[in-house]
């Protein structure tokens, strides 16, 4: 998505959804940072996404313990909100608009591991959370006795968890590499737009600030708008996987990738990168790397 909304012009609904995946990523990058200096006994599993009877969810963070299973809902908002008590609401503090109540996510979340569970076999407590992770947020009204970490509390939460007795047994490792096994790479509501090649912008993207505004001087890569450096075989490697990601079904030729890259003046530079990079498949014209 961040390729395509760098690339093609996309539609409003298009764009909000790539901000709230964009949002989504860095909450939870932030919130794994906090879990980096969880000082005990425990194994930890980030980002997966699991179908059980016909029901497809996602976990953002799990802490697999010896006696508990710590399950975390991570939201990345920004600015003020209002808990509304009477209608178990959620609202942004400067307009009336409902946003959906994460503790209803949380309780299907929950409600779907412990059918995966028992599955598999296995009997142990969940202890569910939504924590809401950018430190610029606040949530007015807030109830005590919501399963809420606000921004403040989240070390102090962390360095309870470090107080509990627990010991990492076979049993723990057989669940985590089990979950990681079913652990599903692409989800059924993917919202990816169509999109063609045709119709997308070619050219070196700067590693940093993604701007079109590079040129080559020499073996290295410039970005005119930051002032990034980069040398030109690494730009010309990544454009290369973010080719082949956005295409899967085409071929690498050195043809392809030097229209790809578009600033790239010698197709020889392309194709030394190329084989120093990429597994020669075929001879001739039929050949391709990949």
């Amino acid at each position: 998505m961040r390729s395509l909304n760098n690339r093609m012009k996309l539609s409003k609904n298009d764009k909000q959804y790539y901000y709230n995946l964009k949002k989504g990523y860095e909450g939870e990058v932030l919130f794994d940072s906090y879990l980096d200096n969880l000082q005990c006994d425990c194994l930890i599993l980030n980002d997966l996404l699991f179908k059980i009877n016909k029901n497809t969810f996602q976990i953002d963070s799990l802490i697999l313990m010896s006696e508990m299973i710590y399950l975390f809902e991570v939201k990345n908002f920004e600015g003020d909100y209002i808990y509304k008590l009477e209608s178990n609401q959620i609202i942004p503090k400067s307009r009336e608009i409902e946003i959906q109540n994460p503790l209803i996510q949380l309780q299907r979340t929950e409600s779907l591991l412990r059918q995966l569970l028992q599955s598999l076999g296995i009997k142990i407590p969940i202890n569910s959370s939504v924590v809401f992770v950018n430190p610029t947020f606040t949530l007015y009204q807030a109830p005590i006795n919501k399963p809420f970490i606000l921004p403040t509390q989240i070390i102090r939460y962390i360095k309870q968890i470090e107080t509990k007795p627990t010991r990492i047994t076979n049993n723990q490792k057989f669940l985590a590499d089990k979950l990681i096994s079913l652990h599903r790479n692409e989800s059924d509501y993917s919202q990816i737009p169509t999109y063609g090649y045709n119709e997308l912008e070619k050219g070196i993207t700067c590693e940093k600030c993604y701007s079109f505004l590079v040129y080559i001087e020499g073996h290295r890569c410039i970005c005119k708008e930051c002032g990034n450096i980069e040398s030109a075989a690494l730009s010309i490697i990544r454009s290369v996987k973010e080719f082949k990601l956005l295409f899967p079904e085409r071929k690498i030729t050195t043809n392809e990738i030097f229209e790809w890259c578009k600033v790239i003046g010698s197709k020889k530079r392309i194709l030394r990168v190329l084989e120093s990079n990429f597994k020669l498949v075929g001879k001739n014209r039929g050949a391709y790397f990949e």
